[in-house]
């Protein structure tokens, strides 16, 4: 079908839940997409950081091609050997603890969530400012934004957010508190790279009072900061973790992540899903990591990532680069340009950069972790194009 057609039929029959480009993918390979009409595209934002490995990567086609063909589905009242073999690897990659599965990201936040109120029932869960952990109730009652709260409020009770400080985490936390719910890098409210400080008062905080800290790695995870998890580079580890988005690389799934202490909490009966753990899933998350969690990749992904930022710091207009890894922002003199959603929908129709914006004035580059200094650097080209 045509863009026109579909647009029609969008108008028709679909929610206005979100706000689309006039573009329609029908292929993707690497780090490259193209449209209906055959127009090649170069993708620095592969859906939000879930296509980590670009797009029809080998590996995961194939294990998706052949799972499927075996078992589609069977449900989590019987065993499939894909998810106890995924909850392995996660677990002894990470925490060391035990693995629920989900099939978001936010619901892997709301099983957090559970899981921290039932090991402490009543419990505060202290969020951060400029957080961002989902869109279900749980989930965004800790995102403390009030574009996206007050149309759905009134919200769950007992949620702070606090400042993005040692010291206002250190103060929120105490004998009342059940968790500290934050992401490592903030990625939604612009890529916010959290201080060491920051970390260790928060562990320091909730091994005081007893509370379960929560590391929420959705987007940062998974190999985007140039490690197999964002925590490794502080050396804070988290009882609790989530995962979703690049876990298979384009196949919903979510992943809750606990440590020994925790990983007995939930009893049967407790939370569950329809879908989640679904053997094609696991499949091709398993896929994933095997491609991931390798040292040289992650090497690849540091030093791409130093090159990315450097030329972004020395675009016109750009005041501020920050980020890890292939996980980048830049903010830049709105004055000179129109705004950064104005400039992402250019970059989309006039240089065939897909891009993303997080604000008036910021974007947002999470392209694949695949991509060669080659990408990079006409990535930079055509921005500089733009610009």
């Amino acid at each position: 079908m045509t863009l026109r057609e579909l647009q029609a039929l969008e108008r028709a029959h679909v929610v206005p839940a979100y706000a689309r480009q006039p573009v329609q993918f029908v292929r993707g390979a690497g780090a490259r997409l193209w449209d209906v009409d055959g127009a090649e595209y170069l993708d620095f934002q592969t859906g939000l950081a879930v296509t980590s490995l670009g797009h029809s990567h080998p590996a995961v086609v194939e294990a998706i091609r052949d799972q499927a063909a075996r078992l589609l589905h069977v449900g989590n009242l019987f065993y499939s050997e894909p998810a106890m073999q995924l909850a392995r690897r996660l677990s002894e990659s990470s925490l060391g603890g035990k693995v629920h599965f989900a099939n978001s990201g936010t619901e892997a936040v709301e099983a957090a969530l559970k899981l921290a109120r039932k090991a402490k029932p009543a419990g505060t869960i202290v969020s951060l400012q400029r957080g961002f952990h989902g869109r279900t109730y749980g989930s965004l009652s800790a995102t403390p934004q009030e574009s996206k709260q007050a149309p759905f409020a009134p919200l769950v009770p007992g949620f702070a957010a606090v400042a993005p400080t040692a010291q206002a985490v250190a103060e929120a936390v105490d004998e009342r508190t059940a968790a500290v719910l934050l992401e490592p890098v903030q990625g939604e409210s612009g890529v916010w790279v959290l201080d060491d400080e920051l970390l260790r008062a928060a562990r320091a905080a909730c091994d005081e009072h007893g509370a379960a800290l929560i590391f929420d790695e959705v987007q940062c995870g998974l190999g985007r900061t140039g490690t197999l998890w964002a925590y490794e580079d502080s050396g804070v580890v988290p009882d609790v973790m989530t995962s979703a988005k690049a876990l298979a690389n384009g196949l919903p799934i979510g992943a809750l992540i606990c440590s020994p202490r925790l990983a007995d909490v939930f009893a049967p009966g407790d939370h569950g899903s329809t879908f989640a753990g679904g053997p094609v899933a696991c499949a091709a998350a398993l896929a994933v990591l095997e491609v991931i969690d390798d040292s040289e990749l992650l090497a690849s992904v540091r030093a791409l990532g130093a090159r990315l930022a450097a030329g972004l710091a020395a675009l016109p207009g750009v005041v501020d680069v920050r980020g890890r890894g292939l996980m980048l922002a830049c903010d830049f003199e709105i004055g000179p340009h129109p705004p950064a959603p104005q400039l992402v929908r250019r970059a989309l129709l006039e240089q065939r950069l897909v891009l993303n914006a997080t604000g008036p004035a910021t974007l947002r580059l999470l392209p694949p972790l695949t991509i060669g200094e080659a990408e990079v650097d006409e990535a930079l080209q055509r921005l500089r194009a733009l610009l």
